[in-house]
């Protein structure tokens, strides 16, 4: 993404070739993950934010297993890395992605 002096605001629209960088770095390990990320993706990427990609890039930096914890509520976000922004992402993920789990 950008660097924060020439970042846009939260609340604007990401390019298409900002969608298909962060596309390209939302692959995942394990499938659970990736099936809640498609699911977003599929619902959200019309209308994505500045701001959520930049949330999804920090959830991106975590482990797979990290990640599949927080995306399955085993655990909550730490306040240290997890602001609004994150938080509210990894709320509509868990919904999204909670449709498409496997058996």
């Amino acid at each position: 993404m950008q660097a924060a002096a020439d970042a846009p605001p939260p609340n604007e629209p990401i390019s298409e070739r900002a969608l298909s960088k962060l596309k390209w770095r939302c692959r995942r390990g394990l499938l659970e993950n990736d099936l809640f990320i498609a699911r977003f993706f599929e619902k959200h990427e019309a209308s994505l934010t500045f701001g959520q990609a930049q949330a999804l890039e920090t959830l991106m930096d975590l482990s797979d297993n990290d990640l599949l914890d927080l995306l399955l509520r085993r655990k909550e976000p730490e306040p240290e890395w997890a602001g609004a922004e994150v938080i509210d992402l990894l709320q509509l993920m868990r919904v999204d992605g909670a449709q498409r789990l496997p058996n």
